[in-house]
């Protein structure tokens, strides 16, 4: 059985910065390994422990997101792809989605792909879905726990929003997984001096089956953020006294005056 985990480098701080397109200036920050994506992992690797899988994570980011399939290695993975090109810059859900799409037909064919839910930096929780779109394959998302693998199949438990669901879907197939679904283990030092000269594949748009630069980076979104910028800020104040009805009267003149009553 082989199965790919996408995973993803996102900020280790809150304290990001935008260009006036959206997106991220990642010089100089901290980054880690998407929370969500380290449930996906940790499936993976139960699913191999108890099945004897092949683990292949997958990633796209500029090189330094090399760090977070390191990470992988160490937590058991056996090969790591990071898909990196200028041309995927800028990329939203569906131009991310689509790189995803034909980098994980570079890997190989593989029976599981395995997601986590959402990532912090984009909390949209739809590339998963969207992948398994493009790859023409059943997917289940918001997965809460893995009831059974079996050979032609894998029974998953499914959070929807007033109840929980279990379903039976065949493979070829694509889960997202929730926080919590197993406990993720920690990076093994042994592993990482096993791992630290492993190879890691890198593509880029040149070597995917359509190279056609419409359909990637800013050039394959179609949703486009004009412009972000910081709120004004407004620190002006009136201190007021009087009774309870002097102010109420005093408050109601106000909002009048503002237009929002």
């Amino acid at each position: 059985m082989e199965i790919v985990v996408c995973i993803k480098q996102v900020p280790g701080t809150t304290e990001v910065k935008v260009d006036e397109k959206g997106n991220l200036i990642r010089d100089g920050i901290d980054s880690k390994m998407n929370p969500y994506d380290l449930y996906a992992v940790e499936t993976a690797l139960k699913i191999k422990e108890e099945k004897g899988a092949k683990v292949n994570v997958i990633t796209m980011g500029p090189p330094q997101s090399e760090a977070v399939l390191r990470e992988a290695f160490m937590m058991g993975a056996d090969d790591a792809y990071l898909l990196t090109d200028r041309k995927f810059a800028g990329a939203d859900v569906l131009a991310t989605s689509y790189a995803l799409y034909q980098g994980v037909l570079k890997t190989g064919k593989p029976q599981l792909i395995i997601c986590g839910k959402q990532t912090t930096d984009g909390d949209t929780a739809q590339v998963g879905p969207e992948m398994a779109e493009y790859l023409g394959i059943p997917h289940v998302a918001n997965v809460k726990k893995i009831h059974e693998v079996k050979e032609n199949s894998i029974v998953v438990e499914m959070d929807m929003p007033t109840t929980m669901e279990i379903v039976e879907v065949q493979f070829p197939c694509l889960v997202t997984v929730e926080k919590g679904i197993f406990q993720p283990r920690l990076p093994s030092y042994k592993r990482k001096k096993q791992t630290v000269n492993k190879e890691i594949v890198k593509f880029s748009l040149k070597d995917f089956e359509d190279q056609d630069e419409k359909q990637y980076g800013s050039s394959g979104s179609p949703t486009q953020v004009e412009r972000i910028f910081p709120p004004d800020v407004n620190t002006d104040k009136e201190m007021w006294e009087g009774s309870g009805e002097e102010l109420g009267d005093k408050l109601f003149k106000k909002l009048a005056d503002l237009k929002f009553v």
